[in-house]
């Protein structure tokens, strides 16, 4: 044996132990610390999965609209079969027995299909808007989704009634002023496309315009609007019914006249409608 060899010894101190102890520690603790981050990215595309799988994405949002959509071109597509095979049994009810005039051979079928679309829209009216309803549904919170709920069929109500009122009302009073005033120095001939428009511009907005009682309730609901401030702004508020009458009517103070007052007695009953859904909101809190 060398009696030298232990000077070839390293000598290890307690710090240097110490130390050694330390990095020991500090490598098993960055050990935990990296198995830790792999089961937390491994527990993080889970998550990310659950999240997807309760929270709908835009495309499934647009996936169902476009499936209702297609529910309602469907209801249309179908009712506008229906009308216009049935053609020669409505049609004396459309043209009330005017003697009306064609152009040339293109303008019946425009006729026809104008018409026909018009009837095929309005029948279908109630599936669009129960198809649109169970898409929006979802997205509403309680309190408008039973606003909506109750009211959506007082709403077709008073499209229905608008539409009528435009149809037995104001379209053949309009109608017949607007033929006699051209009589007096004209001989008068009416198209049958003319025709068609005449009649989808004295009903089609009118019955639009007889859903302001439901517009206001909304907005009173929602809190946008009150019975006060409707009264504030009573006479801004005639001037614009006015200004949309004028635009929606032909052009002559009768058709104008007689949209505007059923409008402006809407607007008043709006009021009152507003005025005792604020009191019972007030008596239920």
């Amino acid at each position: 044996m060398d009696p030298y060899g232990d000077q070839n010894r390293k000598i290890i101190s307690p710090l240097d132990k110490a130390e050694t102890v330390e990095k020991a520690v500090e490598a098993e603790i960055e050990a935990v610390e990296s198995t830790n981050i792999a089961l937390e990215t491994q527990e993080e595309p889970k998550e990310q999965e659950q999240e997807l799988e309760t929270n709908p994405t835009i495309v499934e949002h647009l996936t169902d609209l476009r499936k209702q959509l297609v529910k309602g071109a469907a209801a249309f597509l179908l009712f506008f079969i229906v009308v216009f095979s049935t053609i020669n049994f409505w049609f004396p009810y459309i043209t009330r027995g005017h003697e009306l005039v064609i152009l040339g051979p293109l303008e019946v079928v425009k006729f026809y299909m104008s018409i026909s679309m018009a009837l095929a829209l309005g029948l279908s009216l109630p599936f669009l808007c129960h198809y649109l309803w169970q898409f929006v549904k979802p997205g509403l919170n309680e309190r408008e989704s039973k606003f909506l709920s109750l009211y959506s069929p007082v709403m077709l109500l008073l499209f229905l009634v608008g539409v009528a009122f435009g149809y037995f009302v104001v379209n053949p009073l309009s109608y017949h002023f607007l033929i006699s005033l051209g009589a007096v120095n004209f001989n008068v001939m009416v198209s049958a496309q003319e025709y068609v428009r005449f009649l989808l511009m004295t009903t089609m907005p009118i019955g639009i315009l007889f859903e302001l009682p439901i517009v206001t309730l909304f907005l009173a609901t929602i809190g946008l609007l009150t019975a006060e401030s409707m009264r504030k702004v009573r006479k801004w508020s005639y001037l614009a019914i006015a200004i949309i009458s004028a635009l929606i009517t032909p052009p002559d103070f009768v058709s104008q006249l007689i949209v505007l007052i059923p409008m402006a007695l809407l607007y008043e009953a709006s009021i009152y409608i507003v005025l005792y859904a604020e009191r019972r909101n007030t008596v239920a809190n």
